[in-house]
């Protein structure tokens, strides 16, 4: 594997154990900054479709297009498109609503103190097996932007990471408050992170055989997609679950501007 593989894998990496970093919040923090976590997740989605909608998917025609002609080329990106949204999107329908890590999860988290430990225990597993599974295209989709486009990986990585803080502290509160072990609630919360740089690894396992022009226009295409439902989905729903309507909203806009000018930086 040359450099570009391993920069990428590391960046993977990166994104995945920052599931940890939400556990860290979980027990350090009384409160959930909501304003700080409304405007930051709105950011990251910002980020996301800017760079699926302005760079990934016109990226991925280019290839397409280059190999197929400009007619099969172009619904071939659609086609891989809306692919990954539909692969994304029957992960999660497939995760029952209590342990999706869509659900809003707060430090605080008050109504579960009079749950039973055992039930806040199977709740904090079956969260962090949610999210591991959940994580695991996540994982390709950053891994597939860093090898294709190093220069769009890190505001990625960045977008995927906050956006894994809050997974964090939906896994280790639980946890924490069935067993009061800290160790154990943040060995949970990071192991489900670490399935992103896995879902990395095994995919270019399996695709690096096959790979060329075609497979990576296509699979571009789908991580465009992927990120996209994952913004729509889950980033704005949870910026506006936990904070005004409008911040969430200024965070979307400022992660656009910042995606848009680290791009421009770099032509």
């Amino acid at each position: 594997m040359d450099h570009t593989v391993y920069w990428a894998f590391f960046l993977t990496l990166l994104a995945g154990i920052s599931t940890g970093i939400g556990s860290c919040i979980a027990f350090v923090c009384r409160h959930t900054n909501r304003k700080f976590l409304s405007v930051s997740l709105g950011f990251s989605a910002g980020v996301m479709i800017y760079v699926s909608m302005i760079e990934i998917f016109f990226k991925a025609k280019e290839s397409l297009v280059a190999q197929m002609g400009n007619k099969l080329g172009s619904w071939a990106t659609v086609g891989a498109f809306f692919g990954g949204i539909l692969f994304i999107a029957i992960i999660d329908k497939l995760i029952p609503s209590a342990e999706n890590p869509h659900e809003i999860k707060m430090v605080e988290s008050s109504e579960e103190d009079h749950m039973q430990p055992n039930r806040l225990m199977r709740m904090g597993i079956f969260t962090a097996l949610a999210i591991a599974i959940h994580n695991f295209p996540e994982g390709l989709a950053t891994f597939v932007s860093a090898l294709q486009e190093p220069s769009v990986a890190i505001p990625i990585v960045v977008a995927i990471a906050i956006h894994n803080i809050p997974e964090g502290i939906a896994v280790s509160v639980p946890i924490y408050q069935a067993t009061g072990s800290r160790r154990k609630a943040f060995l949970y919360s990071f192991l489900s992170g670490l399935a992103e740089p896995a879902g990395a690894l095994l995919g270019w396992l399996v695709l690096r055989p096959i790979m060329n022009d075609v497979v990576f226009g296509l699979l571009f295409g789908g991580v465009a997609g992927i990120m996209v439902f994952i913004s729509f989905d889950e980033l704005l729903p949870a910026a506006r679950e936990y904070g005004e309507h409008h911040l969430s909203i200024y965070g979307l806009i400022s992660g656009m501007v910042v995606m848009a000018i680290s791009l421009l930086l770099f032509l």
